[in-house]
Formats: structure tokens, sequence, C-alpha cells
């Protein structure tokens, strides 16, 4: 188009208007030429939990993404919550599949099972799941080898690192309750982990099962009843979802307790020994896969930062006097 105006231009234009008529050519040149707008993926959230609990892990990602350049401009995230249900698990999967994500994102083993029915191509990234390898979710950590990648958190060093520090925090505490799920693949794999750690920390171990949330009442009115003095919550999408109660029972029974996530010492439980940023961490794997990479590809990482946080609000409320070590070895102390 600007050589067409350029035709027609007299030769004895003004140097101005030949100034107006270059311009005018810029404006008309072909869409080719000109800065393409950034291609806007699309990527499917999965989650187990309510939005008023997955909120804060789904923020936590979000900050990741952000970190990396995506924000409304270049990304579209669908998102869907079952509200604690997980039979509901597999259509929401089935829906977001629909849509064509170029990645999906979940963080519990019944998300993570949804997702690999629902789809064996688009890549999903897996955010704190215990060990894919032994559930056969991956052909190896180092090559996975299908559409499933992402952060673990494998269970038999940390099972015994919160036992140690269970039992540094509360030293007369000579039986341990443990809240499973016996419906969770990865329970056998902690009770097993906690069985090996408990001839050195002089502890003995009281199995508490809880498949649902119905079953909570009944596994504490157990663990009274078998004379508990300190309880161990193995990390399961159930007990996340009924954290709350959880921590009011504990509170109740006058039960000490360690947890895996952070969030619950929030909200009045007393330890915690975990690691929270791996949804921030999952960011960077969502990002390799939008710019080609293939889960295949991308080994399983686990966390190597744990942060352990102490409540001393509640320490008080248990009549408990939290030894210094502990509260020196702290990240953070609530008070």
């Amino acid at each position: 188009m600007s050589t067409i105006v350029s035709e027609f231009r007299p030769r004895d234009a003004s140097p101005t208007r030949r100034l107006v008529l270059a311009a005018a050519g810029t404006l008309l040149l072909p869409h080719a030429g000109r800065a393409q707008p950034a291609k806007r993926h699309r990527i499917a959230y999965l989650a187990l939990a309510s939005h008023a609990f997955g909120e804060v892990y789904l923020e936590t990602f979000r900050q990741g993404l952000r970190a990396l350049g995506y924000g409304d401009e270049n990304l579209a995230i669908e998102i869907r919550y079952a509200d604690g249900h997980a039979e509901r698990l597999p259509d929401l999967a089935a829906e977001l599949v629909r849509l064509a994500p170029e990645v999906i994102v979940t963080g519990t083993l019944p998300g993570l099972n949804a997702a690999k029915q629902a789809t064996s191509t688009i890549p999903i990234v897996m955010v704190g799941f215990g060990d894919p390898l032994a559930t056969g979710f991956v052909a190896s950590l180092a090559h996975p080898g299908g559409n499933v990648t992402g952060f673990s958190t494998i269970a038999q060093p940390m099972v015994g690192k919160r036992l140690q520090l269970l039992k540094t925090a509360i030293p007369s505490a000579e039986r341990i309750a443990i809240l499973v799920n016996p419906g969770n693949p990865q329970s056998a794999v902690g009770w097993q982990a906690a069985q090996q750690a408990a001839p050195t920390l002089r502890i003995e171990l009281l199995l508490v099962e809880a498949r649902a949330a119905d079953e909570i009442d009944g596994a504490f009115a157990t663990m009274i009843r078998e004379h508990a003095e300190a309880l161990y919550v193995q990390a399961d999408p159930v007990f996340s979802y009924e954290r709350a109660r959880i921590v009011e029972l504990a509170a109740s029974h006058k039960l000490p307790a360690i947890y895996q996530n952070r969030e619950v010492v929030g909200i009045g439980g007393l330890m915690s020994y975990g690691s929270d940023d791996l949804f921030r961490h999952a960011a960077s794997y969502v990002d390799k896969i939008l710019k080609g990479a293939k889960p295949a590809d991308l080994p399983v990482q686990q966390p190597t930062k744990f942060q352990l946080v102490v409540n001393l609000k509640t320490a008080q409320a248990l009549g408990l006097t939290i030894p210094q070590l502990i509260l020196a070895g702290a990240d953070e102390v609530l008070e």
C-alpha cells in the first residue's frame, strides 16, 4: 500500500507533504509487519477442595506464574473445585479436557487419578503428591515417560523427621497416634516409615484410621480410649478439607499434634513441618511445558526446603512449654 501511495505522489510535492504521505503509508502497512499480540494460553486447575480452602494454593500458583511473566493478557486459567466430593472429580476432569487446555494442574491423588483417566495426551503437573513411582503414575522419577510430571513429597524421610520433632517438643510423650486414611495408597508408605522411626525415638505408635469426614470423631474417641499422648496427622485430602475440625478436636482432647502444612498451624494447630511452596514451583513446570517441553522429559522433583512452624498460643492452651531447641530451629513462631 505504501508503494501505491508513493506512485501517486506529485514530483514537486513539498517536504512536508512527502512526510505526511510517508506517515500515511506506514499506517497502511500489512498486519504482518506489525507487532503481533502475545498468544493467550489456556491451562486447567483441578482441586478436590472448596474454593475457600483451595484459593490459598491457587494464589501461590498465580504468584509463581506472574513472576514468570504470565498475566490475564496471555494466560487463562480454567478452575474447577470439587468441594470435597471426590466422586465429582472425574466429571470435572472430563469437562476441563473438553476445553482443550495446554496443561492440567492438580494437587491430590483423587485429582491426579481423575485427570489421568480423562486424558493420556494433555500434560499434567502434579503438586505435592506422595510417591508417583510407587503408584504407577510415572515410569521413573528422572524420566516420567508419560503425560504426568511435577512435584512430589515422598513420605519416608519426612515422617521420621516429624515424629522426631513431636517427641522433642513433648519429651514425655511415649504413645503417639498416627491418623491415616486407609483409602489413600500413600498411607501404607507413611505408616511403614513411622514404624521404622519409632524404635530410635523410643515411642509406641497407635494407628488410627478415618476414611471420611464422618469417621473423624470416632478416630479421636479411639485415641483417647487408647491413651494417646500426642498426634501425627498424615497428609490426606480428607484431613486437609476437615482441618478445622481436626484442630478443634485435638484442642478439646488436649492432644498436641503435628501436621504437614503451615496453614493448619495458622488456624490453631500446634506444629507443622513441610514445604508450602510447591505450587509456586509448579508454575515453572507449566512455563516449560507452554514453551514446548514434554512432561515425559521433565523429572519429578522433590522439595529441598522445609519449614518448621510452631504456634505458642496453642502450646499455652495445651499447658505445654515448647523446648528452646524447637523454638531456635523454627522458621516461624506464631504468638
